[in-house]
């Protein structure tokens, strides 16, 4: 069981961040949903950053709940239309 979860913490990981470096902020400057998007992508990167920590302190189910909260938060996004995505995989769309 362990071996399954650690997969799954290296899966989540690698797709949180590669979503990160594909969510481009899509709502003009100093627009109500710019800083929505804004929001959305700190949240994201606030919870890749805590699985990180999870990952260094051996603590795997944390780690793959923050990559997955993480990437939630990428993925209403983009369903909201505030990130410019355009790969089905990564993202709800």
């Amino acid at each position: 069981m362990a071996a399954d979860l650690n997969e799954k913490v290296e899966r989540y990981e690698r797709l949180l961040r590669e979503a990160l470096g594909k969510a481009d902020i899509s709502p003009i400057e100093r627009s109500h949903m710019r800083k929505v998007a804004e929001d959305y992508k700190n949240m994201a990167r606030s919870y890749y950053e805590d699985g990180m920590h999870f990952i260094r302190s051996e603590d795997s189910v944390n780690a793959l709940i923050c990559f997955s909260y993480g990437h939630a938060w990428l993925d209403a996004g983009a369903r909201l239309g505030v990130f410019d995505v355009d790969d089905d995989v990564l993202f709800t769309i």
